[in-house]
Order: C-alpha cells, then sequence, then structure tokens
C-alpha cells in the first residue's frame, strides 16, 4: 500500500491581480490600514489570476476600518474563464467580521480554479482591506460544492456581467445549479430577461430564463428550456406559492406547476430567496395539449390545442381580444405571438363568445345546450375552491384555461400567482371576517370575469357539487387543518437557512409592502398564515354547509362489533357479534337502508357521502360518514 500525504494548502500570491477598478493590490498588501474600493456602488470585485488552477482551502479577509458591514452578503467565487462566466461560489460572508484581524472561513470545495475573487455586495463599493487565499494545485474535481444553505444555489453570469433591465430583450449567459449538499452540478448556457407585471417594480426583480438544452431541473416532471425565477418579495414567508402549489395537487388539477424554493446570484450578486418553477406554456408534463401548426386552419385540427389567460394586462400583449358578451380581456398563450394565424385567432375567439352566449341564455342551465356544453365544470369547481381556500385577490385577474382539439370544453388551469393570498393584501384584509366570497366582493376582476363566475354559481345544481366536492376533501381530511399546517412548518423548515439570508438583503420585516399588517419576524409571518388557514377553513364549512363527521372518516367506530368499509359503488358491514340495526342515509336525508343486520353484508350504492347510523340492542347509536367511489 503506498501512502500519500495530504496537499498542504498554502497562501496564494500572483503577480496578476484582477478587478473591476484601480489600486487593486491595496486588498494584498498585507496592510490593514490601506483598504481596495470601486467608483461603483455596485458590481465591484477584486481577485487573483493564480496562473493554474488551485483547490482553494481557507480564505481570510479584514474589513476597511468603520465599513465592516459592507462585507455582509460578500460573494468568494472560482473559475476557470477570465470573464468568470463558468464562476461557482466558494463562499459567503453571512456575519459582519471584525476590524483590524483577518477572519478566516474554511473553503469545502473539491474543484480547483485559475481565477478566484470577491465580489462586494450591492452598494458597498468593494470595500475590503485584505484578502488572502490558501491552497494547493490541482484541478480537482465536481465532487463537492458550495451551497449558500440547505437549498439548491443557482448561480447565474450575463456576458460582461450586463444587468438585467429589461422584459422584452433577453440577455446571453452561463447558469450553474448546484444541490444536494453540493453534489450535484448542472450546468448550461442560457438567456435571461425580466418578467412579470406588478412583481417587475420591486427591487427584486424576477426573471425569465431559456436555456440552450431542455433539461429537467432539480428532478422536475418536465425537461424543458422555459423556466422561471419567482421573486416573492411582497411575500414575507416566501412560501405562498408553494401553498397554493400544493392545494392545486390536493385538489387533483389536472397540472399543477412544479416550483422549488433556491438561492440565487447573479454576476457575484446574492439577490435572496427565489421559487425555480415551470414556464407556463404548451409542454409535455406542463399544459399538455396539442401543438398547432400555422396550416391548421381547418376542423377538426382548427378546434385546438389553445392556451388561453383571463387576463388583466391583456391589452399590453400582442395576441389577444375582448369578448363580445362581459368584455373579458383573453391573452392567447398559445400559439404563440409570432406563430398564431388569423384563422387561428378568430376561431379561438368566437369560441369563446359561444361559450358566453350560451352561459348568459335564458337555457344556461340546461346539460346539452347550455354552459355545459362549454364549461368543464370540475376543473372550475376545484380551481374556483382553491381560490377561496387561499383567500387570493387575482384568482379572476389571471385566470388560464385551455382547450383541446375536438373538445367542446374549456378547462380551468394551471393555478398561478398567488403571492398575495393567504391574507398578504391589504385590499382584502381581514378576509374572514367578509361574508362573501373574496372573488365576488374585494378581489380583482379582469373585466368580466366576475360576472362570469356569478352567472355559474346562479346554476344551482353546480353550487351544489361544489358543496360536495368541498365535502368530500374534507371527509377524506386532504383538507384537514392539521395536514395543511403541516405542510406550511415544513416549508418554513426547509426555508429556514435562506430566509435569514434573503432579510439581510432585503431587510423589510418590519416595512409595508402592500401588506395587511406587519407581524415584525419571520416566524410571526409564517404564524400568520397558520392563523389564517385553521380559519378558513372554518369560513368555508360555514359558507358550503359541511358538517365534520362525528367520527373520523377512516370509518372506524368505537363500537367494537362492526367494521365498516367502502368500495367501488358499495359499503361492507363486517358484523362481529350482536345484531345491530343499521340506517343508510345520504346527503339529502333520504333513507337508503334500514334493518338489523346480524352477519357480513354488503349493500350497492351510489358513488357518494353517506352517514350510517348504527344501533345495537340497548339502543345506543353512533354514526360514522362514509364515502363511495
Amino acid at each position: 500500500m503506498t501512502l500519500r500525504a495530504q496537499a498542504v494548502p498554502e497562501k496564494l500570491y500572483a503577480e496578476n491581480v484582477i478587478g473591476s477598478d484601480d489600486n487593486l493590490h491595496k486588498a494584498f498588501d498585507g496592510d490593514l490600514e490601506t483598504f481596495f474600493s470601486t467608483s461603483q456602488s455596485s458590481g465591484g470585485w477584486v481577485g487573483l489570476d493564480l496562473g493554474e488552477k488551485y483547490v482553494i482551502e481557507k480564505i481570510s479577509y479584514s474589513p476597511r476600518k468603520n465599513a465592516s458591514s459592507k462585507l455582509l452578503l460578500g460573494i468568494f467565487e472560482g473559475a476557470n474563464n477570465p470573464d468568470f462566466g463558468d464562476a461557482v461560489p466558494l463562499s459567503i460572508i453571512k456575519d459582519a467580521p471584525q476590524e483590524n484581524i483577518l477572519t478566516e472561513q474554511i473553503i469545502n470545495c473539491s474543484k480547483g480554479f485559475r481565477y478566484v475573487r470577491y465580489i462586494g455586495p450591492s452598494g458597498s463599493y468593494c470595500n475590503i482591506a485584505e484578502l488572502e487565499f490558501y491552497g494547493y494545485l490541482g484541478a480537482g474535481d465536481n465532487r463537492k460544492l458550495f451551497q449558500l444553505t440547505n437549498l439548491p444555489t443557482v448561480t447565474i453570469h450575463t456576458a460582461n456581467a450586463e444587468d438585467i433591465v429589461s422584459k422584452d430583450t433577453y440577455i446571453a449567459g452561463i447558469v450553474t445549479i448546484i444541490s444536494e449538499n453540493g453534489t450535484k452540478l448542472f450546468t448550461d448556457s442560457l438567456e435571461i430577461r425580466g418578467r412579470g407585471n406588478a412583481s417587475w417594480d420591486f427591487p427584486k426583480k424576477p426573471y425569465r430564463i431559456k436555456l440552450y438544452n431542455k433539461a429537467s431541473l432539480l428532478n422536475m416532471p418536465a425537461k424543458e428550456k422555459n423556466w422561471t425565477l419567482i421573486n416573492n418579495y411582497s411575500d414575507k414567508t416566501l412560501m405562498r406559492n408553494l401553498l397554493a402549489f400544493d392545494l392545486s395537487k390536493r385538489l387533483d388539477m389536472s397540472y399543477t406547476p412544479a416550483g422549488k424554493p433556491v438561492d440565487v446570484i447573479l454576476n457575484g450578486e446574492y439577490k435572496g430567496t427565489y421559487q425555480l418553477c415551470d414556464q407556463i406554456e404548451v409542454a409535455k408534463q406542463r399544459v399538455d395539449i396539442e401543438k398547432m401548426d400555422p396550416e391548421d386552419v381547418t376542423l377538426p385540427n382548427l378546434s385546438g390545442g389553445y392556451l388561453l389567460e383571463i387576463d388583466g394586462y391583456a391589452n399590453k400583449e400582442i395576441s389577444w381580444f375582448q369578448s363580445a358578451k362581459t368584455s373579458t380581456p383573453v391573452t392567447i398563450k398559445y400559439p404563440k405571438d409570432d406563430e398564431i394565424v388569423p384563422e387561428q385567432k378568430n376561431y379561438i375567439t368566437s369560441y369563446f363568445n359561444s361559450m358566453e352566449s350560451a352561459l348568459f341564455s335564458a337555457a344556461f342551465e340546461d346539460e346539452r345546450n347550455g354552459y355545459s356544453k362549454y364549461i368543464d365544470k370540475e376543473s372550475f369547481i376545484r380551481h374556483f375552491l382553491i381560490g377561496e381556500l387561499s383567500g387570493n385577490t387575482d384568482t379572476y385577474w389571471s385566470t388560464y384555461i385551455y382547450k383541446r382539439r375536438n373538445d367542446d370544453l374549456f378547462r380551468f388551469g394551471p393555478i398561478w400567482d398567488f403571492d398575495i393570498a393567504y391574507e398578504n393584501d391589504h385590499r382584502t384584509y381581514p378576509i374572514n371576517d367578509n361574508p362573501d366570497w373574496i372573488y365576488a366582493s374585494t378581489g380583482s376582476s379582469a373585466g368580466g370575469a366576475r360576472t362570469i363566475v356569478n352567472r355559474l354559481l346562479s346554476d344551482p345544481n353546480l353550487f351544489e357539487r361544489i358543496k360536495s366536492v368541498y365535502a368530500s376533501y374534507r371527509d377524506r381530511e386532504i383538507l384537514k387543518d392539521s395536514v395543511l399546517l403541516s405542510v406550511v412548518d415544513n416549508y418554513a423548515a426547509e426555508l429556514d437557512q435562506s430566509q435569514q439570508l434573503n432579510f439581510t438583503r432585503w431587510n423589510i420585516l418590519l416595512t409595508n409592502i402592500n401588506n395587511p399588517e406587519i407581524y415584525g419576524s419571520y416566524a410571526a409571518e409564517v404564524d400568520h398564515v397558520k392563523d389564517y388557514i385553521k380559519n378558513r377553513l372554518l369560513w368555508m364549512d360555514k359558507k358550503l354547509d359541511y358538517t365534520p363527521p362525528v367520527v373520523a372518516s377512516s370509518n372506524k367506530i368505537r363500537n367494537s362489533d362492526i367494521s365498516i368499509r367502502t368500495d367501488e359503488n358499495s359499503i361492507h358491514f363486517n358484523i362481529l357479534a350482536q345484531p345491530l340495526n343499521i340506517d343508510v342515509i345520504d346527503l339529502l336525508g333520504r333513507t337508503i337502508l334500514s334493518r338489523a343486520v346480524g352477519e357480513s353484508t354488503v349493500i350497492n350504492v351510489e358513488k357518494g357521502i353517506y352517514l350510517i347510523l348504527v344501533t345495537n340492542s340497548e339502543g345506543v347509536s353512533e354514526v360514522v360518514k362514509c364515502m363511495v367511489p
């Protein structure tokens, strides 16, 4: 066996000091009294060209006197291209260092770099008194890279470190995503631009990215080029969109956008906690409908697929229309602006108008000729419940719907944009004190969207179906308060490290960003969401006439002489001892079965929810509520 001595890190020197301004050598002169700073407040950096690749094991640094806080959130990077386009982070300064001494950071990165640097945080003028890098010669490998927190780290470098100031113009760059505790690396070329409407006006910007190669980022389902980085600036829990996505999955929406929290670095500057998320588009594992060609100008191909958005900002888009009956603005998201042809736009505009005509006709409740011919009720119901449960102001300000080829129905979804939901909008606060639906009162409406929903809910059969669907999810404990609160707790734990950095960068916990209240801390913001969820479920129960079952929906009852289970179109009774009297009652109060049962029995019923009254020989009764699939 041959033993190899471990390489000893050494202090690295280089004739070629590199950076973004003059006086670069002052950061490496060994004098804590001198300092390097830049003339620009942001984007300044200083570092070394080591000539060869070195694995960095330690970095020491000292702040300029009376400027210790200016190093907070400064980042160290390593790269092998002189423009740092391929750079990855080596470390971040999470605490303001002491003055007049060198603070050491041990670096846990196995990759070797020729170029290393320190990038000052935004507004710091890159003030630093002294900087030292230690390591050993070697190319290293990608076995272990640095993550800012437990969340994946997304690092983007644009060409020439160009800032992203436009929602229209893409800028070329390189993206690197480090995940799984630094053991997994993804990198690709990309184009990046701004995105969003109101969210673009915040200082923490949202972004749209287009990869050079299709990829399934962070093991999310879709393998695509287009992704988004959601900023969640006014959402001080940083999780409201993720909570809404969880609700969408629970209520069985056909497609829920995939999203995961990440830390973002842009051109060496820490930007905060973001949500890496699907772009809403027509694609496999996204809105999975038929693709259209410009030649699809006759039926049946002309009939789909189409992706639309009832959109309060539609008049800013290229491809949009306003409906004839309710003046509802609708953006045509697919086919895309540069691909759609007049025949396709005319068809989907006319079809939407036909839907409205049927909805507002005298016979709108008619199953064959009314709105049921055009609107998928089940997706509407679930979309409606998600909006009301979450208390989303913008449910009908931005509403995605789609239509498949050879399918007459408009289907609702996917859900999107819930950063002001869960009691995070001063315009709707306090939501649970409002006796009316949020959509119908304080919520926003794009054109006649509210009028459309009002008309739908005026159908008593549809409203009864809403009650039934809600009761089903409540009975099966899919919408149980403890279950939903555990989702909040899990996200809060996952986000804890990252939120500390985020609110160091964006010191807004005591600032009103159109919020209803200032709660003062991250924990208090999370508690506010939990309180809202508990109270909202009670509000919804009352609004939809829901009565929780006397016994848990697992159908386990206290009487040990009987067990009950349900199967497709049937209820199974297993009588273990004395004969019992069984009454099976539907939700309309009709008795389906009433008899003494002394042995195992199966009764066939239609699918639905039933109350089962079990009475023993002593006249003691109890009730269980069960759902028959």
